[in-house]
């Protein structure tokens, strides 16, 4: 059964011109409990606002998201959102924001301090839960922003691009964190993305969405063992299969904004 299910999607906006922008058109997919799928495709293609709308932040225009069959209408604590901009609290410690969410649900000390441990040993922050923010680096700024969701312990993880803004060597660190941490728990991850190498490297399923108004192009599932590496034939041959599904989206990207500069 069907842990999230995604209906018909259609999502507009309106712009200051008061004309309709179409960023998500009939969208249909289902997740599967447990499953990590991957959202790919060019900028514009409105992989964050489906996220968005599977985190209850922007509700469709028509359509439904549903999880385990209950209509979303509002973010909920089944479903934690990770951003690129890690959104930490700046005048708190690492361990004041890994369990700010847990104080402000008034839970037991014991289980806080309990938890806080686990987490921090988990993602290597333990000599760093004194520091504030501004004194880390962009990818333990990321480890804490993790953290803060695990802590809260949602069976449902929402990332928005939470890699895209760090070196390779980082990325590939926290990719091979979250792919332990996906392991043990077994959360649901859903995880946009451009990257079509971080999308075969972390994903069960790879989502390739048209660019605007955004569709589904192809849905691929990953029948790469884990761990995986990005040399190997199979995970090329697929990685060539994204570049040109995606490149496909990107050129009539382009293609739209000459003829728009062009007033065709």
């Amino acid at each position: 059964m069907a842990q999230i299910e995604i209906d018909h999607v259609h999502k507009v906006f309106k712009t200051a011109e008061q004309q309709d922008v179409v960023a998500l058109r009939d969208i249909n997919f289902s997740i599967k409990e447990g499953e990590f799928i991957c959202l790919l495709g060019p900028s514009g293609c409105g992989k964050s606002t489906l996220l968005n709308a599977i985190a209850g932040f922007s509700l469709p225009t028509e359509g439904d998201v549903r999880v385990h069959g209950n209509i979303i209408k509002e973010p909920g604590p089944d479903r934690g959102m990770v951003f690129q901009e890690y959104a930490l609290f700046p005048w708190m410690t690492v361990e004041d924001n890994i369990v700010f969410g847990l104080r402000i649900r008034n839970e037991d000390p014991t289980k806080i301090e309990k938890t806080l441990t686990e987490l921090l040993q988990k993602l290597k922050l333990t000599e760093f839960r004194s520091r504030f923010p501004k004194d880390l680096s962009g990818g333990m700024r990321q480890r804490v922003a993790i953290a803060r969701v695990l802590a809260l312990d949602p069976p449902i993880m929402l990332m928005d691009e939470p890699f895209g803004a760090l070196d390779a060597l980082t990325r590939r660190s926290l990719q091979d964190e979250l792919v332990k941490i996906w392991s043990e728990t077994k959360k649901t991850v859903v995880f946009v993305t451009h990257s079509m190498e971080e999308a075969i490297y972390l994903a069960d399923r790879i989502v390739v969405m048209t660019y605007r108004p955004g569709t589904v192009k192809k849905d691929i599932a990953v029948n790469i063992p884990r761990p995986r590496n990005p040399t190997d034939t199979k995970f090329n041959d697929l990685k060539k299969e994204l570049t040109e599904l995606v490149m496909a989206e990107q050129n009539r990207f382009q293609e739209a904004q000459v003829r728009g500069s062009t007033g065709d």
